[in-house]
């Protein structure tokens, strides 16, 4: 490996998109535009993707949404590829300053659990985005860091500390995408009852054949809603083949139903549970 002068290493070059994220690539000073740069750029494609899902991203798009033409974005943006690395890490912005609520490891790891699916509740286009490695942008190690924090102290090695990070990332990532995925079916599932019901209403307008028809289609198009796991389980199960979902499903009422939003939580609790178990291993073996 070459080396620099000090004696160190020479540093080697970074993929598009973490050369500008890490300021070893200058940022578009070749015929720069006025009131156009990298940041407003990512912050417009942030704003879109937000607002209409990751799909609406294109460099044509985001050029539009700022009023300059397509090639323009690419003297300081070099591809796709590399705008949704800078809306990645803009994503994550303020995480160096992230505060961990609690006094123990367990408490500050549950709040770094809750504050990153709170970021992916803010921005789902997050859970669509390809994620072939763990991310390495500035932001995103920050999270890391404080998280690694958190567990100073346990007696972890580095790479059980990384795993148990690893664990409850991918959980809380595939928590939100499910939730994503969840609203947006629902969403599809009222625009199609509102057309049906629309053109139902077209159909039928200015003749007396409701009563006949089956009668004039409510607000939600008629549709049942949507069936819960419970649901789906007591219409296909029965008790001799599948005993245990059998007795799941009649058995559950409302009463132990949990939101969204506390069975994630009661998630990460099982998760830290086992991080726990992690930890006093690691004191017997010390």
């Amino acid at each position: 490996m070459a080396e620099a002068a000090s004696g160190q290493p020479a540093s080697r070059p970074l993929p598009p998109g973490l050369d500008l994220l890490w300021g070893r690539r200058e940022r578009g000073k070749r015929g720069p535009r006025p009131g156009l740069s990298a940041e407003a750029i990512v912050d417009a494609a942030v704003r879109i993707a937000d607002a209409e899902g990751l799909e609406a991203i294109s460099m044509a798009r985001v050029a539009g949404e700022l009023g300059f033409t397509t090639m323009s974005l690419y003297r300081y943006v070099a591809s796709k590829d590399e705008l949704l690395q800078l809306m990645f890490n803009a994503s994550s912005f303020g995480a160096e300053s992230i505060v961990l609520e609690g006094d123990d490891w367990r408490s500050r790891l549950r709040s770094w659990a809750i504050i990153q699916r709170d970021m992916l509740d803010l921005h789902p286009w997050i859970t669509r985005m390809p994620m072939a490695a763990p991310p390495v942008a500035p932001n995103s190690l920050h999270f890391v860091e404080r998280a690694l924090e958190a567990l100073d102290g346990t007696g972890l090695k580095d790479t059980e500390k990384m795993r148990a990070i690893g664990l409850i990332s991918s959980y809380t990532l595939s928590e939100a995408k499910m939730a994503n995925d969840a609203a947006r079916a629902m969403a599809a599932l009222a625009e199609t009852a509102l057309a049906e019901t629309a053109l139902a209403e077209t159909a039928e307008a200015g003749q007396a054949q409701a009563d006949t028809a089956g009668g004039q289609p409510d607000g939600d198009g008629g549709q049942d809603p949507p069936f819960t796991f419970e649901g789906l389980v007591r219409e296909l199960v029965d008790e001799q083949t599948y005993p245990q979902l059998y007795r799941l499903a009649w058995n559950s009422s409302p009463a132990d139903s949990l939101s969204e939003r506390e069975e994630f939580v009661a998630g990460v609790d099982l998760i830290l549970d086992g991080v726990q178990a992690l930890i006093d291993r690691a004191r017997r073996r010390a």
